[in-house]
């Protein structure tokens, strides 16, 4: 037998249960792992809540983990048993042991721990698709991060930094605010009521090309409102509530901008662009560009108080749930 967290309805932290589970038999291009570390993310939230919809119930939520490949099942050449693997993705994460699509698996360099692998699967390859695709950073740009201390915002601060842009991070009190200008936001702005101002202030009025928005629903115009002409937003979260629906005639207005909801699922699709998430992700933390910080570490039968810890803003950078 295994154990997992499943939950039977969706709401609050609260449905999450603890449970023994049968311990799944990888099929045809699958394998079995045994988890040493699970990723928390915000992602979790809303397949828990029924923001994203459950493919069936009980679910097992968590999208992110590493551990030791156990079994493969036929046609497997990707992993072998014994090997160091990670994912991010792919929901049923939160188990002692599951079975994945071995195609999804990524060998996870020995310098790199099993908790750090799980931190930064999801949270770094967003970050890697965020600044290195959707709009691809250069040096001597200045743009916006919301959410800079949290998980995907530290990382992106740093790798943004990195390639040698000026960053803005907008946190939400002022001990965020120093732990983002240490991971390299050059400014940081508390709250997003002077959000606007304040990267007037900054640009000499010229705005910013990119701003990346993981909260939603409660920033959505202001970072609008932040953009240079034909500037692009970039909408990657809720963790305020989703975006309503929008009038398209308030992007011509504002200067004919550019608006996408991206997914870290459609970035690594492609086999091929899994691995060269995965690979330019350990490149940075490798080199040590960008350092992933495990901030808070949750026993997997805690899940519940791990995520009233997200959801009240009380964790910053990355959190794990070790089985």
């Amino acid at each position: 037998m295994s154990k997992a967290i499943r939950i039977h309805v969706n709401g609050g932290p609260e449905v999450m249960k603890w449970e023994d589970v049968p311990t799944p038999e990888p099929g045809p291009g699958e394998a079995l792992i045994r988890q040493a570390a699970v990723g928390l993310n915000y992602i979790d939230v809303y397949f828990r809540t029924g923001l994203y919809k459950a493919p069936s119930m009980p679910l097992v939520i968590g999208q992110e983990g590493a551990g030791t490949v156990v079994a493969v099942g036929a046609n497997v050449t990707t992993v072998a048993p014994g090997d160091r693997v990670a994912y991010a993705g792919s929901i049923g994460g939160y188990a002692t042991q599951r079975v994945i699509s071995a195609d999804r698996l990524v060998k996870v360099p020995e310098a790199i721990t099993f908790e750090t692998a799980a931190a930064m699967m999801l949270q770094g390859m967003t970050a890697e698709y965020l600044v290195r695709r959707t709009y691809p950073v250069k040096p001597g740009d200045t743009i916006v991060v919301h959410a800079a201390a949290g998980g995907v915002g530290l990382i992106l601060c740093q790798w943004a930094a990195h390639l040698g842009a000026t960053v803005i991070g907008v946190v939400s009190n002022e001990e965020k605010a120093a732990l983002a200008h240490a991971n390299g936001a050059a400014h940081t702005v508390v709250g997003y009521g002077g959000l606007v101002a304040a990267v007037k202030r900054i640009t000499g009025g010229a705005m910013v090309p990119v701003v990346y928005d993981s909260v939603g629903k409660d920033t959505f115009t202001t970072s609008l409102d932040c953009l240079a002409p034909l500037g692009l937003m970039a909408s990657f979260g809720n963790a305020s509530g989703p975006v309503p629906p929008v009038e398209l005639g308030i992007l011509a207005a504002k200067g004919s901008l550019y608006l996408t909801r991206p997914t870290l699922a459609t970035y690594v699709a492609k086999r091929a662009d899994l691995e060269r998430s995965a690979a330019e992700l350990f490149d940075v933390v490798a080199q040590g560009a960008v350092k992933i910080q495990v901030n808070q570490t949750f026993a997997l039968q805690d899940a519940a108080a791990a995520h009233i810890a997200l959801e009240s803003r009380q964790t910053t950078g990355s959190t794990v749930l070790i089985p």
